[in-house]
């Protein structure tokens, strides 16, 4: 191989920052190389990081392979001790250009992984340019805002693979939206690991809402702003405002819930109750019926009875969640959790298994409600897009990626709308709206 492959792992911020990785070798002139992007946050996670690496050196004999990623932060000595492994880099290291450059390669201990709990650095992903390379090929940009996290959560080991949060000031942000819609692009996400947490380390302590009302006012080219994810009792007053008020604010919020119970969220040491997640639920869709909920949720957690399990289902029809992410507890060192008495592997899986099976039928069943409805969506590739409320749509019609189309839902499939683009319904329709 002559090129840099990178295998991925995990959240959407590790899919984006794979891409800044790849700018940043291709600034280095890195070639012949494999960059695996390790995700840290179960254990299966790295297993299957680990597979991929193994496989990775048998079809690319001569190729350098690189580790970096979270789980190369919070497990350096594991990746290390893999003969298939040429360099382990920490999370930081990897948004740096210098990282993959020869004389680092070739000069460097083999594994250069620094403390990341004393990272200050706030932008150091954000490219200012080459949205072409980084973003080629997709309708909607990622525009990483916010890393780390504060919290300890019981279960999580992400803190001591991201570090302390820490945000991206509001002017860098503005302008880098302005450069992404310049770009042609008409959706831009903003992410983070604790997005809510945004601005709790910047003078004057600007919130999520701020920054969010200062893109759209600041950007007003952009078509669509949308959030990667949540946290309901961190989000401010005039984020709510915006959410209710805001048409270019997509109705489309992802949830760290975790659990539908309440002394399970206390012995996860989360912030919220059960009560929290359904009035935050109910408060949005008042102002915006047609709001999705999406949330990650735990299938299993140390001392979680089939009782406390009860109340995590149930939360699905009670909040109105259609869009699961759904994790079986796994156990990581160094968490609190790992050190609670652990439930069978069987009875995690099997709850993980109940708890997507209830996700799909909610999901089919508010894809079903959209029948009949007519939608703007975000072209992702030909045939195939989203609508505001991320919902997928399979369309037949000519098309163009980035592009929205107005359309009016035909049918219901498994888990696609379908719609047809250039119908007499939909002629009826933009003449109703022209």
């Amino acid at each position: 191989m002559s090129s840099v492959e990178i295998l991925t792992f995990g959240c959407r911020l590790n899919a984006y920052e794979s891409e800044v990785i790849r700018v940043r070798a291709t600034e280095a002139g890195l070639s012949n190389a494999i960059i695996v992007n390790t995700c840290a946050v179960t254990a299966e996670a790295v297993r299957q990081s680990r597979q991929a690496i193994r496989k990775a050196r048998r079809e690319n004999p001569t190729a350098r392979i690189i580790v970096t990623g979270c789980a190369a932060q919070t497990e350096p000595g594991a990746y290390a001790a893999m003969p298939e492994v040429d360099r382990v880099i920490g999370n930081q290291e990897k948004l740096s250009a210098a990282s993959f450059g020869r004389d680092f390669l070739d000069n460097a201990p083999r594994v250069v992984v620094n403390d990341i709990m004393a990272v200050k650095e706030t932008a150091g992903q954000l490219l200012t340019s080459k949205y072409d390379d980084v973003f080629e090929g997709k309708a909607r940009a990622v525009l990483q805002v916010q890393n780390g996290c504060d919290h300890r959560c019981t279960f999580c080991i992400i803190p001591y693979g991201r570090g302390n949060s820490r945000s991206v000031g509001a002017g860098a942000v503005v302008e880098e939206a302005r450069r992404l819609v310049a770009s042609g692009f008409k959706e831009i996400v903003l992410s983070g690991v604790d997005l809510t947490a945004y601005g709790t380390d910047l003078p004057g302590k600007p919130t999520l809402g701020a920054l969010v009302a200062a893109i759209l006012k600041h950007v007003p080219e952009l078509k669509r702003l949308r959030l990667s994810s949540v946290d309901s009792v961190e989000v401010d007053k005039k984020l709510m405002r915006l959410i209710a008020e805001e048409e270019r604010l997509m109705p489309h919020f992802h949830l760290s819930a975790q659990s539908g119970d309440n002394l399970i969220l206390k012995r996860m040491k989360r912030r919220h109750s059960r009560e929290d997640t359904i009035r935050f639920c109910e408060s949005i869709r008042r102002s915006r019926p047609e709001v999705a909920f999406g949330a990650d949720l735990i299938a299993g957690f140390p001392t979680e009875s089939e009782a406390m399990f009860g109340h995590t289902l149930s939360l699905v029809d009670d909040a109105g969640l259609s869009y699961l992410h759904v994790f079986p507890f796994s156990a990581r060192e160094r968490t609190p959790a790992a050190k609670m008495p652990q439930l069978p592997p069987a009875v995690v899986k099997e709850r993980a298994r109940r708890l997507r099976a209830k996700g799909s039928a909610a999901l089919s069943a508010r894809l079903a409600r959209l029948v009949g409805t007519e939608q703007e969506i975000l072209v992702e590739k030909p045939g195939l897009g989203r609508t505001a409320c991320f919902a997928p749509v399979r369309f037949e019609g000519p098309s163009q990626s980035s592009e929205i189309l107005r359309v009016r839902i035909g049918s219901a499939g498994g888990l696609f709308l379908s719609a047809r683009v250039g119908s007499s319904s939909m002629s009826e329709a933009f003449q109703a709206t022209a």
